[in-house]
């Protein structure tokens, strides 16, 4: 068995309670003198860039929530998500395992099989053999069923499934059908006289679309989501029927915020895992009222107010219920900004000087810095001393460094124990990391990234955003050229040749989709 190694860990929590002897004097007595677990919460944000919090950075947006626990908590500088697109992303932050080792772990559709094998070692598993209850609040979209999906009965396996104790979430995205939630593997408020019907491929007879109704939008779709219309806002794929059950998308972030709330509140009295995975600012992009118009960038920069406006409720809500000093919290995303993915709000034209990015090149979908470069936070109140960490750490490392956390032997296969990283207690993390966007990978090592060939257009169109694809080998380092400018693959050939061969050694050799280069 692993052990803790430090004073901090170990949490060797005496608890006193006052009792009045008959004699009316106060009386101290120990209730609990035992290793006792933290809390542990994830703060998973939805599409959120490097740039997009101005503890990172940002000028012209105001996160004071997001800055509070980057603030007060080891803020890094280095923080990766393992994909630049979410589903894998969200496949590795569960597992501990990179998610190219799974070919079918892509963005999936609303009606796609559950990705993570029901045998499989999960954090929420993990941390249950350890006394934990786990909860998932938010969106999950790693699948659901064995891919012939009735919505009308209980719906697995699922999240329940796999680890967690308590789920409500919403299928895939919220631009995705089906646009109801989902509550334990049942659709939640859903008619039995009104039964759901989805369906990928064809529409339903009678049911209009974005694409041939107009007329009946709020929301004008740009690129590939114009089937079903829902609330106004047309989505992927088709839907009809569960009109009881169908979100608001306005009010979905006070849904799932109360419905984290309500998880600590009845979870106070023990040691639980709560995995809040919200939804913003991933299209389609609707901020409640109360914050429309607050950012002065349209409906992206009010929804990251309104997320960060929400972080600032649970913060209360844990310092309510006294649990803000036994409580971990890692606040993350789960990969880099969008600001055209689909619909028509203003993300472009009402940007003004705001740099999703910041520095860093490329976006969503990209194998550059920006794709899976993202905010990355640990915080826990009274443990961790507040520093900014260059430490190379990766969301897929977070389940063998809770391992470690909670004395548990089980571990993801490709996940590091990093603890003293995230607790501020070393600034040494990763020699190496594979990151990976769209099932092409690429290696980061030490201020180096290498970027093997790939076939394809060096940009995506629609969301103006580079990729990374290139008919030659690219080497950056990042310690002298963070905007990845300047490709140094000609000038550092053995360096170049060291990178390939780690890179192989974790990747193997069927990784690029064109003709590899002998490398001189």
């Amino acid at each position: 068995m692993k052990t803790i190694l430090y004073p901090l860990i170990a949490l060797f929590v005496i608890t006193y309670s006052c009792k009045k002897h008959p004699s009316g004097e106060d009386e101290k007595v120990s209730e609990q003198t035992a290793v006792k677990n933290p809390n542990i919460i994830f703060i998973y944000a939805d599409d959120l860039g490097y740039g997009d919090v101005s503890a990172y950075g940002a000028t012209e947006i105001h996160t004071p929530n997001m800055d509070k626990l980057a603030n007060g908590g080891v803020l890094f500088t280095n923080g990766y998500a393992s994909s630049a697109t979410c589903t894998p992303s969200r496949y590795a932050l569960l597992t501990g395992t990179y998610p190219w080792r799974n070919k079918d772990a892509k963005i999936l559709p609303g009606t796609a099989p559950l990705l993570i094998d029901t045998a499989q070692t999960t954090i929420p598993k993990m941390l249950k053999t350890k006394g934990y209850h786990t909860g998932i609040v938010g969106k999950w979209h790693l699948g659901l069923g064995s891919g012939n999906v009735d919505w009308n009965a209980r719906i697995a396996p699922g999240p329940n499934e796999v680890g967690f104790d308590y789920s409500y979430i919403m299928a895939a995205t919220q631009d995705r059908v089906p646009t109801v939630y989902i509550k334990n593997g049942k659709v939640d408020h859903l008619d039995p006289n009104d039964p759901i019907a989805v369906d990928y491929r064809n529409n339903f007879e009678g049911q209009p679309t974005g694409k041939d109704n107009p007329e009946l939008l709020k929301m004008k779709w740009h690129h590939g989501h114009n089937n079903s219309i829902v609330n106004g806002i047309p989505r992927i794929g088709f839907m009809k029927g569960g009109a009881s059950a169908k979100w608001v998308d306005e009010d979905m972030a006070d849904t799932f915020l109360k419905e984290a709330q309500d998880y600590i509140k009845r979870q106070k009295d023990h040691p639980f895992f709560l995995y809040y995975a919200m939804q913003q600012p991933h299209v389609p992009r609707t901020p409640h009222e109360r914050f429309v118009g607050t950012s002065g960038m349209g409906p992206r920069g009010d929804v990251i107010i309104e997320a960060d406006w929400c972080i600032g409720e649970l913060l209360k809500t844990l310092e309510e219920e006294q649990l803000l000093e036994n409580t971990l919290i890692v606040f993350s995303s789960d990969n880099g900004p969008v600001l055209n993915d689909g619909y028509y709000d203003d993300a472009v034209e009402k940007l003004g000087n705001h740099t999703p990015a910041g520095v860093l090149r490329g976006g969503k979908y990209s194998l550059f810095e920006a794709g899976t470069r993202v905010p990355f936070v640990v915080y826990w109140k009274g443990t961790i001393e507040p520093k900014t960490s260059d430490a190379l750490v990766c969301q897929v490392d977070l389940m063998t460094s809770l391992a470690t956390l909670v004395n548990s032997d089980l571990e993801g296969p490709d996940s590091k124990d990093l603890l003293k990283a995230f607790l501020g207690k070393s600034d040494t993390g990763r020699d190496a990391l594979v990151i990976e966007a769209t099932s092409r990978t690429a290696l980061r090592m030490g201020d180096w990234v290498m970027i093997p060939p790939y076939q394809g257009p060096a940009k995506i169109a629609e969301v103006n955003i580079e990729i990374g694809n290139a008919k030659t080998f690219q080497l950056y380092n990042l310690n002298d050229d963070l905007s990845q400018r300047v490709n140094l693959a000609d000038r550092h050939p053995e360096k170049l040749a060291d990178m390939l061969k780690t890179f192989e050694t974790i990747r193997g050799k069927g990784y690029s989709n064109t003709k590899m280069l002998e490398l001189k």
